[in-house]
C-alpha cells in the first residue's frame, strides 16, 4: 500500500496525476509541469510536502549530540533561524541531506527527506547519548509550500504577523494563517522566494484551501513534484538518490559549504570529508548542456576521448532556459568549463559540454 499525505482527498478536485515517489502516492502534476513550473518563476505555486520527514531532538545534550552527527555547525544556529547540513557515514557517502531548526537551546526540529525517514531515525538513535530524546513526529505533521515571487503577498492577506520579517532561512511559530496555527520558515526547493508551512495533519486540507483562495487573484497554482524537479534542478539544489547517496559524498556533490571541517566537534566521515576537501577529489558534480540535439537523463553514462568519464544524476529540458541541460558527476580532469564531452542516449554519443552552475539565479 502506497503512502498518503493528509491532502490526498482533496488531490482529485484540482485535477491530480499521482505517481509512486519513494513509496508515496503523490501528484506528479495537476495542470501541466510546464505550467506549474512558470507560475512559480514568475507568481507562485503551492506544493504539497507533507511526505518530508520531521524529528524533534531535546534535552540538554543535544548540541553535542548534532554536532557529532551533522557536518555543519550546529552551535552557530541562533534561536528562529534554519541551517541546511548533511549526515555522513564513516567513509563520507552520504546518510541524507537535511534542514535543522533551532527553536531554543537544547530544542531542535530536523527535516528530512521522505524517502529516508526510517533509515535516518534509526542512523540518529543508534548514536544517541547522554540526556538527548529524539522523536520522530513526521505522521503527526503537515507541509505545505507556497514558492514564487509573489508568495509573501499572498501569505501576507491569511495574518497579521508581518512576514517581511521572517527572513531568509529564518522561521517563526505559532503564526494564525486563517485561524491555523503553523511554524512558517523562509525556505523553499525552487531557487525562488517562498515559505515552508508547517501545521498539524488535520488542519492540511482547510490551510491549503485557503492559500490557494487568497492567491486566485494572482494566479497561484498547485504544482504537483514534476515541477518541484524542474525547478531545484534549474537552482542546482541536490536531491537524495541523485547527487547524493551513500556512494557520493557532499565534497563530490559540491556542498562543501555545509562541511565545517574546523569545527570544535568531531562529526562522522569527518578525517575523509576533511582530506578531501584540502587534496580535491576524483570525481566532481558539474553542469553540462547539450550541443548535439538530445536530452540528457538520470543514469545516462558520460564520455571524453572514448573514455567512460562518469554519469548524469539529473537531466531534462530546462523550461526557464529553453536548453537541454544536466548535471554529472565526472572525473575532476574533464570538469574545467567548455569542457567536450560526450552523453550516451539510446545507444549513441551525444556532443555536450561543461557549464557553470546553478543554471538558473533569480534577480535578486
Amino acid at each position: 500500500m502506497l503512502k498518503r499525505t493528509p491532502l490526498f482527498a482533496v488531490y482529485e478536485r484540482y485535477g491530480a496525476k499521482t505517481i509512486d515517489f519513494g513509496g508515496w502516492e503523490l501528484p506528479v502534476q495537476f495542470s501541466s509541469i510546464k505550467e506549474e513550473h512558470e507560475a512559480v518563476r514568475t507568481r507562485a505555486g503551492l506544493f504539497d510536502v507533507s511526505h518530508m520527514g520531521e524529528f524533534v531532538v531535546k534535552g540538554d545534550d543535544s548540541l553535542a549530540f548534532l554536532q557529532k552527527m551533522m557536518t555543519n555547525d550546529v552551535s552557530k544556529l541562533t534561536d528562529g533561524r534554519v541551517q541546511y547540513s548533511l549526515m555522513c557515514y564513516e567513509d563520507g557517502g552520504t546518510v541524507d541531506d537535511l534542514l535543522i531548526y533551532k527553536k531554543a537551546d537544547g530544542h531542535y526540529l530536523l527535516v528530512v527527506n521522505a524517502a529516508n525517514i526510517e533509515k535516518d531515525f534509526e542512523w540518529l538513535h543508534g548514536h544517541l547519548f547522554g540526556d538527548v530524546e529524539l522523536v520522530n513526529i513526521s505522521q503527526e505533521i503537515a507541509q505545505l509550500a507556497l514558492q514564487g515571487p509573489l508568495a509573501e503577498q499572498v501569505l501576507q492577506k491569511l495574518t497579521n504577523t508581518d512576514l517581511s520579517a521572517i527572513k531568509f532561512f529564518s522561521f517563526q511559530d505559532d503564526i494564525n494563517i486563517n485561524g491555523v496555527k503553523v511554524l512558517v520558515s523562509r525556505t523553499g526547493y525552487t531557487g525562488e522566494d517562498g515559505f515552508e508551512i508547517y501545521c498539524r495533519r488535520e488542519d492540511a486540507v482547510a490551510l491549503w484551501e485557503s492559500i490557494l483562495e487568497a492567491g486566485k487573484e494572482e494566479g497561484v497554482l498547485p504544482c504537483g513534484l514534476g515541477a518541484r524537479d524542474t525547478l531545484r534542478f534549474e537552482a542546482t539544489l541536490p536531491l537524495y538518490g541523485q547527487e547524493l547517496s551513500k556512494d557520493i559524498t557532499p565534497i563530490e556533490a559540491g556542498l562543501g559549504f555545509a562541511v565545517k571541517t574546523n569545527k570544535d566537534a568531531d562529526f562522522i566521515g569527518k578525517d575523509v570529508l576533511k582530506k578531501q576537501k584540502e587534496e580535491g577529489t576524483a570525481r566532481k558534480l558539474v553542469g553540462i548542456e547539450m550541443i548535439d540535439k538530445g536530452i540528457p537523463r538520470h543514469g545516462y553514462k558520460v564520455f571524453a576521448n572514448g573514455e567512460e568519464i562518469g554519469f548524469v544524476t539529473t537531466g531534462t529540458q530546462s523550461p526557464t532556459l529553453k536548453k537541454n541541460i544536466g548535471l554529472a558527476l565526472i572525473k575532476t580532469e574533464f570538469t574545467e568549463m567548455d569542457t567536450e564531452v560526450e552523453v550516451e542516449i539510446r545507444g549513441k554519443r551525444l556532443k555536450a559540454k561543461v557549464i557553470a552552475t546553478p543554471f538558473y539565479k533569480r534577480a535578486k
